[in-house]
């Protein structure tokens, strides 16, 4: 029998299916699964719509400027250092035109980086090590250049800018190089020019990874008034990071730094290190062959401008200019080489640290006065010792035994006498304190003087509380009579720098005033070539000159006492300067010291002059302080004092007559 077919019921959404017990139906749920579904799909589409709508209308400008930036690099322009003069405007520090290799490691070439760097090195006659050493420590910043090699030679400028193409990230550009027409002059006090460090470029602001900038003395202090202002420009690169070719557009040009005029004098700077060497001459003829070193200081008594600051041994500051030499440089960068050669990069005249000897004698002598332990015209006995508190203390000379004034005593630097003083030092009440300690503070020891350029030492003043902060030992941290003994004749743990003493013999000088050494004097805009005008001033540097309000009687006396020194015959160092045409007055100084000579320790003495001229003001000669010390010198009579002779010689113009240099402290 034939089936019957099955009607269609209404409602249905398919035909009837044999196959198919039941045929699909569109319920409302399914309708509300495909809307929601649709609607997903249409937004989805919307949001593409709508980005690609942003991107190429509403951001499409934006887009293509970053675009077109991938192919441009901002690049520095260094500014021309500003030149460093004498207060004469003879130049100390130019500038000359050179041309600096520098890399971009951001685009060396992802593959081969290493062959380039070492025919890089091969064709600069760079150490390969060298030049990855200063990649791996630009590391944090790899969007600054390389420094490979400043002032190349003529033949590697033109090899390299020829060969562009062949170098992918390498730049040749011209810089200004420093120059020093007067060679080691002044070199510990110059400074130098380097990139600047990544410890430099956290603390200091306004400068960037890769900035050349001072480096020490007064290229360092100075630094933002030499440096200048730096400009931009911007460069088209193509996908190598290689120039393309008059694609530079400059964007801001550099402002050169400003000039600075020292108080300088470059004559009598010269004249005192060659007076370093000659007092070194003299004391190894004196067979003292340990001398090796010294410090001149010279300035101006009336506000403490310095007229010459030189220290021995020293070195050519331009070794930090061009090609990197090591040997060179090690003795100023390396411990173990600056050692052996006796530490030339150190400033012995600002951060030299020398037990004064007799030089301090006159600051035992006002504070005395000062406090009212001493009258200028008592007598005390000058003998060949003396005991005290149970221990005997020496006289430099043990065949002396008179009675002295204070006057008499510092021209023949009798230590006796001198050490009576500093025993009723150590007798006063504890509630008076350490007197002599307090007045030789306000003279400016035991803290930084306030020179412009760095760096100095503040020496060491040996105190109460220093001495129990300083050992361990009851014994050691007990303040006893020895102490203020050997103190008041500048011995033991007395340590001063030669700019100390000569700022306290400038107050000797000027009448009881403590000047602030400084080494700049003005700041200027050069002015043009042949200009009537000359430099334009911009600012005066004038430092603080204070008061102490000393006893002018007191003061008087110790001048009495000094001019004594370099006239009278018996005066320490009166065969040196008792026929100088200046009146010159000064004491002498012999320290002893304790040396390491390698195998064995060797006591010797370090050499001391300190003085002023002309002693009485006049308005025709500009007065001047100085103060010498040559190490291992000996007598300060036999090797300081004719190196003082020297500077003053050059700086009055005139000769000394010849006379025999007799040995005395």
């Amino acid at each position: 029998m034939a089936s019957r077919p099955i009607p269609l019921r209404p409602g249905r959404f398919l035909p009837p299916d044999p196959r198919v017990e039941a045929p699909y139906r569109l319920t409302p749920q399914m309708v509300f699964r495909i809307g929601i579904l649709g609607f997903v799909v249409l937004a989805a589409f919307g949001v593409l719509f709508f980005r690609l709508w942003a991107l190429q209308v509403l951001s499409g400008t934006q887009y293509l400027e970053a675009a077109e930036n991938n192919q441009v690099r901002p690049i520095r322009i260094e500014a021309k250092r500003g030149p460093v003069v004498d207060r004469y405007g003879r130049a100390i520090i130019e500038n000359r035109a050179g041309s600096i290799a520098r890399i971009w490691p951001t685009n060396l070439p992802k593959k081969g980086a290493y062959g380039e760097l070492r025919r890089l090195a091969r064709i600069l006659q760079v150490p390969l090590g060298d030049i990855t050493a200063q990649i791996d420590k630009h590391e944090g910043d790899p969007l600054a250049p390389v420094t490979l090699k400043e002032d190349l030679s003529r033949d590697e400028y033109f090899y390299l800018s020829e060969r562009t193409s062949e170098f992918p990230g390498l730049e040749i550009v011209d810089a200004s190089l420093r120059t020093y027409p007067y060679g080691d002059l002044a070199a510990q006090l110059l400074g130098h020019v380097g990139e600047i460090s990544p410890e430099q470029l956290k603390e200091k602001r306004g400068y960037r990874a890769g900035d050349r900038i001072g480096q020490g003395g007064i290229e360092a202090s100075y630094d933002k008034f030499l440096r200048g202002q730096p400009g931009e420009a911007q460069l088209r690169v193509d996908a190598l990071g290689r120039e393309i070719r008059g694609s530079r557009v400059i964007e801001s040009s550099p402002i050169p730094g400003y000039r600075l005029r020292l108080t300088l004098d470059a004559k009598l700077q010269r004249a005192a290190q060659g007076a370093l060497g000659y007092g070194i001459e003299l004391a190894q003829a004196n067979d003292n062959w340990a001398a090796n070193a010294g410090a001149i200081v010279a300035l101006d008594p009336r506000d403490g401008a310095i007229r010459a600051l030189a220290s021995y041994p020293t070195y050519r500051p331009d070794v930090f200019v061009g090609p990197v030499r090591k040997r060179e440089l090690a003795p100023l960068l390396d411990q173990r080489a600056a050692e052996d050669a006796n530490f030339p990069a150190l400033n012995r005249a600002t951060a030299g640290i020398y037990p004064p000897g007799s030089t301090f004698k006159p600051v035992t002598a006002l504070a005395a006065m000062q406090e009212h332990i001493l009258a200028p015209y008592d007598s005390i006995p000058c003998t060949g010792s003396v005991v005290i508190a149970k221990q005997r203390f020496k006289n430099w000379n043990p065949l002396v035994n008179e009675a002295m004034t204070l006057p008499t005593a510092l021209a023949q630097s009798c230590d006796t006498y001198f050490y009576e003083v500093g025993w009723r030092f150590y007798q006063l009440p504890k509630e008076r304190g350490q007197p002599l300690q307090a007045w030789a503070s306000r003279f400016g020891f035991g803290q930084l003087s306030g020179l412009d350029v760095t760096p100095e030492a503040p020496g060491l003043l040996p105190t109460i509380k220093w001495r129990r902060a300083t050992y361990t030992s009851e014994i050691d941290r007990l303040w006893k009579p020895g102490d203020s003994v050997q103190l008041a004749i500048g011995q033991k743990d007395l340590q001063v720098t030669p700019l100390q003493m000569a700022r306290f013999y400038a107050l000797l000088a000027n009448g009881g005033k403590l000047v602030t050494p400084h080494l700049v004097s003005s700041i200027e805009q050069p002015g043009q070539k042949g200009s009537p005008t000359g430099p334009l001033v911009l600012r005066r540097f004038s430092r603080p000159v204070k008061e102490l309000n000393v006893d002018p009687s007191a003061l008087e006396v110790i001048r009495q006492g000094l001019y004594e020194a370099t006239h009278d015959g018996l005066g320490t160092s009166s065969g040196v300067f008792g026929h100088f045409p200046v009146a010159i007055a000064g004491k002498t100084g012999t320290a002893e010291r304790r040396i390491d000579v390698g195998t064995f320790l060797k006591d010797t003495d370090t050499s001391w002059w300190c003085g002023w001229g002309p002693f009485e003001p006049t308005p025709d000669q500009e007065p001047l302080v100085v103060c010498a010390v040559i190490e291992n010198g000996g007598f300060g009579a036999e090797a300081a004092a004719p190196a003082a002779l020297r500077v003053f010689e050059t700086h009055f113009g005139k000769k000394a007559g010849l006379v025999e240099t007799k040995r005395a402290d």
